[in-house]
């Protein structure tokens, strides 16, 4: 008896087994196949890496981006364009996995559960999408960034969410996908990578943003002190050095002629966790998500830091690490009182693909990453920097706040892997950008190469914004 009872029991446990595989196999099906046709391992589906029926892609201003000809996928035909855009839109090879057409390859093709891929077409709707990328913006970053060994420029409206600038370097044709071998390997180092999404580098002085930060909520007096640079200081058993002796600057001017010494000193008065405390609340060790896509996460922490680290992660160096998307939002932030707006890529579609994303055509807020006075604060460090150190006229007439970095790389003696920055928005109306760029390759510093880029990205798209 004993014998039956325990082979019924099993019995009963294989069959629960099965019918929970068979439940859970009917769900991925039904609710899931789409995914399956997404994978890069799938790319022979259909030709084309299974975009020869997928539908156009077009830029804000409806310049197609990519589109189906005699079954044959056809690129923008300026070559500038195709480039810029490469890790936004993707090639047929599906190799960068963050692009447009590697994320939403079901949806741009008119995948169906019934039918598969080979729907009649008098039976699907429509397949094209709108992206909210400016494509003569994204050729303008481009031109800027593709001398650079590495690089990351992207442009927001931080009242919408819309990126009009998303350009990644290094960078290929997709009309001629390279052919990566063992010999040419290290000339296409991470050219599959979008670094505005899936890259940090060194932040330098733009961290100071955050040192900033903490100070002005956690300093009583901020306002009133005043510091002396001497040109360098020994803080922890090691120097910490300025480019030039500032002399005597209160917190306004050492934000402006961006005083190592001063925010050196104030990292380690304000100790780790104050430090800690504010980089986390501000967002630099979080991941934030674009259309469906997260961005990697920073790195800021000092818990086991010794003195003279503290002090040099309050400058931006020690082990610090941001992402250029991670900083254009907290530029949004800063401009928004405080509260970001998510950005987002994708604009609109014929049909049913927003619906089948689960995406809105307007940005969301997110977090609170400063408070609201301290962000009030900030964007007048950011504009007093713009107005006494970069000269106001830079931007062409646009109100801008900002801040430059030059992110040293610690990469021994070679000096020419220095990460520059220009990170900040513009307080105008009718162009409210939040922007982050980033170079890698320069010995100089991020004013005169980063702030080069960003520029000619920021007065582009106004013009887009104003048309």
């Amino acid at each position: 008896m004993k014998r039956i009872l325990r082979r019924s029991w099993f019995i009963f446990i294989v069959v629960i087994a099965f019918l929970g595989g068979m439940g859970f196999l009917v769900f991925e099906t039904v609710f899931n196949a789409s995914d399956w046709v997404d994978q890069p391992y799938n790319g022979h589906i259909s030709g084309e890496g299974g975009l020869s029926q997928a539908g156009q892609i077009t830029d804000r201003n409806g310049e197609v981006l990519a589109q189906t000809v005699d079954k044959k996928r056809v690129y923008h035909s300026d070559a500038d364009v195709r480039k810029a855009l490469l890790h936004v839109v993707g090639d047929n090879s599906l190799n960068i996995s963050t692009a447009i057409q590697s994320q939403y390859r079901s949806q741009l093709t008119g995948y169906s559960f019934i039918w598969g891929l080979n729907m009649p077409k008098s039976f699907r709707s429509g397949h094209d999408m709108k992206l909210t990328v400016d494509a003569e913006t994204c050729k303008t970053a481009y031109n800027g960034l593709k001398n650079y060994d590495s690089g990351a420029c992207v442009v927001y409206n931080y009242k919408t969410g819309e990126i009009l600038c998303d350009v990644s370097v290094k960078a290929y044709d997709p009309n001629s996908p390279p052919k990566i071998t063992d010999e040419n390997e290290s000339e296409y180092e991470g050219v599959y990578l979008d670094n505005v999404l899936s890259s940090t580098y060194t932040p330098g002085s733009i961290f100071k943003i955050v040192t900033a930060a903490a100070a002005i909520e956690n300093i009583p007096d901020i306002w009133e002190r005043t510091w002396y640079c001497g040109g360098k200081e020994e803080i922890g058993g090691g120097d910490i050095t300025c480019v030039n002796a500032h002399g005597t600057v209160n917190l306004q001017q050492a934000f402006g002629k961006s005083c190592n010494v001063v925010f050196a000193e104030l990292a380690v008065e304000l100790g780790a966790d104050k430090m800690n405390e504010t980089a986390k609340k501000m967002g630099i060790n979080a991941r934030f998500t674009v259309s469906d896509v997260k961005t990697k996460k920073g790195h800021y922490n000092v818990k086991n830091a010794n003195k003279n680290q503290l002090a040099w992660s309050g400058v931006g160096q020690y082990d610090n690490e941001v992402n250029p998307m991670q900083m254009a939002i907290l530029c949004g932030a800063i401009a928004n009182g405080g509260t970001p707006v998510n950005p987002y890529i994708i604009s609109g579609a014929s049909g049913s693909v927003l619906k089948d994303l689960g995406l809105s055509e307007t940005g969301t807020k997110g977090n609170e990453l400063v408070q609201g006075s301290t962000a009030r604060s900030l964007g007048e460090l950011m504009r007093y920097a713009v107005v006494n150190d970069y000269g106001d006229s830079m931007f062409g007439g646009l109100k801008v706040c900002a801040k430059t970095g030059t992110g040293e790389t610690l990469t021994g003696t070679d000096n020419d892997k220095n990460d520059g920055w220009m990170i900040g928005y513009c307080t105008d109306e009718d162009a409210p950008l939040a922007f982050a760029c980033v170079v890698r390759g320069t010995n100089q510093y991020g004013y005169s190469t980063a702030g080069q880029v960003v520029k000619g990205a920021v007065i582009q798209a106004a013009k887009s914004l104003r048309k």
